[in-house]
């Protein structure tokens, strides 16, 4: 007994040793050693971000906010609103840029007092309009590119929150196509905002834009994760394919009274589908409204509000697995960003310095509710 003792005593003593022997960690990263033992937040600085530190990381940014001009919004009465700004393209000389515009005689008046002419949310009773641009500062409004189809058509309550892909000379918008006013609410799925996304295709950003009138990307059946709704299209080109990323929200409601957002992928080789499902999806974990763009070989996003991994910015490799790239603040909301190899399938992507987005309650009367497009500038 005593010589167990004696051997546990020595054990004891050379292991504090040992520790009392090895150094702090170092004030210099150059002297670090590569055996020395990490913590599991220091693992993560040197294993799990390009950089330790947030301004030698690609993926880091700051976002500077400014307003645009050309753009009327009758005196912030509420009655006109522009927001959820497409990707920004560069054609025919200037830049293009599609939006949800409403124009109404009233603000928003809630599911309750809606009808006809007077919506119920913000986007509500909405058309696709789009403007251009020399400089992204200064936009001349050209007026509606997608217009509400008659009814039944998809779409005929309101047509909103657009993305533009092009595509072999061809220009596709994809939205969200309202057939109830928003908030309508749906008990089966107990859920409201259920709307299909829709596509137009032109041969011209400018004009004339047909739909096929059908639904592009279907709900999933009543015990998959996107059977509730499916929003916020986001097209991009890769592998000679198209990638449409896309939100959608699941499992029970939290104390907000909000699902859980994700993101899922849907892969065609054809604008106007068959779309396929990702198997993985959802492929994010959060973001309400989430942006993404080529960056380098992969896919980049800048993932928003909502959810355990908001206010990331990530990146997957493959398109598909995505990693926290870094964390960020003050992030755009809802944005459309210039991104120059979004459709060049190029497979060495340049990223993004600047897009526009929205600010809700623009006027800061919440009985007034309206929204207005700004522009953002970032470094990623």
């Amino acid at each position: 007994m005593k010589k167990i003792t004696v051997i546990l005593t020595l054990g004891i003593l050379f292991s504090n040793l040992a520790h009392a022997q090895e150094k702090s960690f170092p004030i210099y990263i150059k002297d670090l050693k590569p055996e020395r033992k990490l913590s599991a937040a220091m693992q993560r600085s040197f294993h799990k971000y390009e950089a330790p530190r947030f301004l030698d990381n690609e993926l880091y940014t700051n976002f500077r906010y400014t307003e645009l001009k050309g753009f009327d919004y009758n005196g912030g009465d509420g009655t006109i609103s522009r927001r959820d700004p497409s990707k920004i393209i560069f054609a025919n000389g200037k830049y293009y840029v599609w939006y949800t515009h409403r124009e109404t005689p009233t603000e928003p008046k809630g599911i309750e007092a809606c009808n006809d002419t007077i919506p119920s949310r913000d986007w509500d009773l909405a058309e696709i309009w789009y403007a251009t641009s020399a400089d992204g500062f200064t936009w001349e409004e050209q007026g509606v590119a997608v217009p509400r189809p008659p009814k039944p058509q998809p779409g005929w309550r309101s047509v909103a929150t657009t993305d533009i892909l092009f595509w072999q000379g061809k220009y596709y918008l994809y939205y969200q196509s309202f057939d109830a006013p928003s908030g309508t609410y749906n008990p089966k799925k107990d859920a409201s905002d259920i709307c299909p996304v829709a596509i137009s295709r032109a041969d011209s950003p400018d004009r004339p834009w047909t739909s096929p009138n059908k639904v592009i990307i279907p709900f999933g059946a009543e015990d998959e994760w996107d059977y509730r709704v499916i929003h916020d299209p986001n097209p991009l080109v890769h592998d000679g394919k198209i990638y449409l990323y896309y939100k959608s929200g699941m499992d029970i409601r939290d104390a907000n009274r909000k699902f859980w957002d994700c993101w899922g992928l849907a892969i065609a080789d054809n604008p106007e589908g068959p779309f396929k499902k990702h198997p993985l999806s959802p492929v994010t974990n959060s973001g309400h409204e989430s942006m993404l763009f080529p960056f380098k070989e992969g896919v980049a996003a800048l993932v928003g509000t909502d959810g355990i991994e908001h206010y990331t910015i990530q990146y997957a490799k493959d398109w598909v697995n995505f990693e926290i790239a870094a964390v960020t603040q003050l992030m755009p909301t809802a944005a459309g960003m210039f991104s120059p190899d979004a459709f060049t399938d190029s497979g060495d992507a340049d990223g993004i310095t600047w897009g526009l987005s929205h600010f809700i309650n623009a006027g800061n009367n919440w009985n007034k509710m309206y929204s207005k497009l700004a522009r953002f500038d970032c470094d990623l």
